[in-house]
């Protein structure tokens, strides 16, 4: 399941580049806008230089929300897969041999003072 939230999380990345690289800067998405071609009523495209942007900013509002919800979810599947581990909670590991009954008693090490430098 997270493979397919996944891949559809990376197409809308994809459609949100697309979307965003298409609109201009100005506002006239599809690169109607100003003095040229297509603007000002001239029936000569299917949209005005408005309705192309509203449409693409539309698009890019839908698919920015869509990106966020599976960011959302794949974060979610994401935590839900790992168990937090402390070392705190972590028991320590009893020795096999020993016998259950006494408790593992450690001893610190000899301290042999500070090794000699070497060559």
């Amino acid at each position: 399941m997270q493979t397919v939230i996944l891949v559809i999380h990376l197409l809308l990345a994809l459609g949100m580049i697309a979307v965003i690289l298409v609109q201009r800067s100005e506002g006239g998405g599809l690169g109607i806008g100003g003095s040229g071609g297509g603007g000002g009523g001239g029936g000569f495209g299917v949209m005005s230089s408005r309705g192309a942007a509203n449409l693409l900013t539309r698009t890019t509002a839908i698919l920015a929300g869509a990106f966020m919800i599976t960011s959302i979810i794949l974060a979610l599947q994401s935590n839900s897969h790992t168990k937090p581990a402390s070392i705190l909670e972590q028991a320590p590991a009893a020795s096999t041999t020993e016998s259950t009954d006494t408790p593992a008693v450690t001893e610190p090490a000899e301290d042999t003072g500070p090794a000699a430098p070497t060559r």
